[in-house]
């Protein structure tokens, strides 16, 4: 199974303190696209382990590695301790294209619907 490495920067979040975005507030995905760009369950099924997010902020006192999971028709980036926080839904990932250009919703660990954009992606 080929994955591939998508990375999401804050994008334009005027209600949230942030109307021009932030380049360091973001993830690292590493996911199982199928040729579309969206996310394919059945390839992730095969390497569940494989599929990681790491959450990166300025002075990295909110950066958390984790998983991507899916849990009925879900997706979610689940952290592996306490202190990184609940799970975060990610509003409709399996409906989203992650191709750069491409935006989407995380609702994160404090409560705010941010929008983040598609700012790389390779094979990882």
């Amino acid at each position: 199974m080929a994955l591939t490495r998508v990375v999401l920067r804050l994008g334009r979040n005027p209600d949230a303190g942030f109307p021009e975005g932030d380049d360091n507030h973001g993830y690292v995905v590493t996911a199982p696209l199928d040729g579309d760009g969206r996310l394919d369950v059945e390839l992730w099924r095969k390497q569940p382990k494989d599929c990681t997010v790491v959450r990166f902020t300025p002075g990295h006192a909110d950066d958390a590695d984790g998983w991507l999971t899916h849990r009925g028709a879900h997706w979610y980036f689940h952290y592996d301790e306490d202190d990184e926080g609940p799970d975060e839904p990610v509003h409709r990932l399996g409906d989203h294209r992650l191709l750069i250009g491409d935006y989407l919703t995380i609702h994160d660990a404090d409560g705010d619907d941010l929008t983040y954009k598609v700012t790389e992606s390779r094979k990882a």
